[in-house]
């Protein structure tokens, strides 16, 4: 029998620039999120054709008001439908939501004096509507949605000034929504700076020499880590019981066998990956970090103070994304590769994938918290994990999800077997509740919610919601607490 703890929180999780819409309403500025195209017929292992952006690409997106092609400036209209999506996460019984605040939304342009009053009032009333519904908020602050001004006239986070832009930003949410929001996250996964730095840090690589590039995204991480630093000492001044977590990918890789390079070639290739927690946990650079950046003349300038405000304001929980393990092999060249979440390694023979490619592990999950419990010592909070998948509306207007059903079974089950391990995890909050525009792509079609939304991949729909047969299963999950997964 699974013993989750009492007082778990279940949920769901979004992002406001993938599920609002409303891009140009009631004062909000651009983000770089609205310069995001629809993909989908790209090859998917075209990997700049995918991700990158130029500044061709941001001139026709800021001329340009067309809602089909830049699919997140519609999304699904959550901004004028939070109260019925609320609803409908109510009666799933959800105790937690995960939401973001959109900076632009507060500060369009990110150096305006005052904050629009519109914006704010907007997430006071989604957060008052959620505490009405006993679903407490988990607040992202930076969910690839900074002002592409900032991206446009600073270079992102590459420029110092940047850190004080988003404190002032924090400050006035922080004030705003004392005593709504007690759970906060600073950077969505933080570690996608170097897999799309232009919707991470709003950095524009073509604007760079190819060898001053991987200095230019550790400059901007470092004004990140220092900002994260910053935020959570403000909070704790603004809101003492509140709480702030870092949130990162886990990508977890597996060696492809015991050959000790294999191993080593693992090994390596996680602790890149923890790099990200690990600064934010342990408040320093690891030295392995700080050899490589000598080894490859990388420079990063800091003001003094900066590693000791990191050190002093470290985050209270770790929280990460988990879709989906890799495999790391010295021979990665002869192998066959697969993808997701805009990562690729090669295919491991005992996993399923989906029909996007990505590899289901949920056994790899179990694997990552254990790891990770005995590496930071912090609570943990899975805030995103899902299944992607084309949904068919049967002629009743049923949507017979099982796939979705056995995936976040397993899941959940690993969470299980990770608790009775010994893991503190605070809560699960799958991604994508309700069905959302892809973050890579663009897309309506690959869909992750409990909640259908009636939309296609060119924003053509009613935008009407409907339970898929995973809602109601999840509800039960949520009121046994774990216990009744079948």
């Amino acid at each position: 029998m699974n013993k989750f703890p009492e007082g778990f929180l279940w949920g769901g999780a979004t992002a406001a620039n993938q599920c609002e819409g409303a891009w140009n309403v009631d004062g909000k500025g651009m983000s770089v999120a609205d310069c995001s195209t629809y993909k989908a017929n790209l090859d998917p292992k075209d990997y700049k054709a995918q991700h990158g952006i130029t500044n061709e690409d941001i001139r026709r997106a800021m001329e340009s008001d067309d809602i089909a092609k830049y699919g997140k400036r519609h999304g699904v209209d959550f901004y004028h439908r939070y109260k019925e999506d609320l609803d409908l996460f109510a009666e799933m019984g959800f105790k937690v939501l995960r939401v973001s605040i959109q900076w632009t939304r507060i500060f369009p342009k990110g150096i305006e004096q005052a904050p629009n009053e519109k914006g704010l009032l907007f997430y006071e009333d989604l957060f008052r509507e959620m505490k009405k519904r006993k679903i407490e908020p988990l607040v992202t602050l930076h969910h690839y949605e900074m002002p592409l001004y900032l991206s446009i006239e600073y270079e992102g986070w590459y420029q110092r000034p940047v850190v004080d832009m988003f404190l002032k930003f924090c400050k006035v949410v922080f004030e705003r929504y004392k005593g709504l929001v007690n759970y906060w996250l600073t950077f969505n996964e933080i570690d996608s700076a170097f897999r799309h730095p232009f919707t991470t840090t709003g950095i524009v690589t073509e604007n760079y020499p190819a060898e001053k590039q991987e200095e230019v995204i550790y400059q901007a991480l470092h004004h990140q880590f220092v900002a994260s630093a910053l935020a959570t000492k403000y909070l704790h001044q603004i809101m003492p019981k509140a709480q702030m977590g870092c949130m990162m990918t886990r990508t977890l890789n597996y060696p492809e066998n015991c050959h000790p390079d294999n191993c080593m070639l693992a090994l390596k290739t996680n602790r890149e990956n923890y790099f990200f927690g690990d600064v934010q946990v342990f408040g320093e650079y690891p030295q392995y970090a700080k050899n490589e950046w000598r080894r490859k003349n990388i420079n990063i300038k800091m003001e003094p103070g900066d590693e000791e405000i990191i050190k002093c304001y470290p985050v209270d929980f770790v929280s990460f994304s988990y879709y989906m393990s890799m495999v790391a092999s010295i021979d990665a060249d002869k192998k066959e590769k697969v993808n997701g979440n805009l990562a690729t390694g090669v295919k491991n023979p005992y996993l399923d994938i989906t029909e996007w490619g990505w590899q289901i592990d949920p056994k790899g999950l179990q694997y990552s918290l254990i790891e990770m419990c005995d590496r930071y010592h912090k609570p943990l909070f899975i805030v995103e994990n899902g299944l992607g998948y084309n949904d068919k509306v049967e002629e009743d207007g049923s949507i017979l999800d099982d796939y979705r059903i056995e995936y976040f079974r397993d899941h959940i089950q690993a969470i299980a077997d990770a608790i009775e391990e010994g893991v503190d995890v605070m809560g699960y909050t799958p991604w994508g509740c309700i069905d959302m525009v892809s973050m890579s792509t663009c897309q309506m079609s690959k869909r992750y919610g409990f909640i259908y939304v009636d939309l296609d991949d060119m924003g053509n729909g009613t935008y009407t919601r409907s339970k898929k047969k995973s809602a109601d299963w999840y509800k039960k999950v949520i009121e046994s607490n774990g216990k009744d997964l079948f």
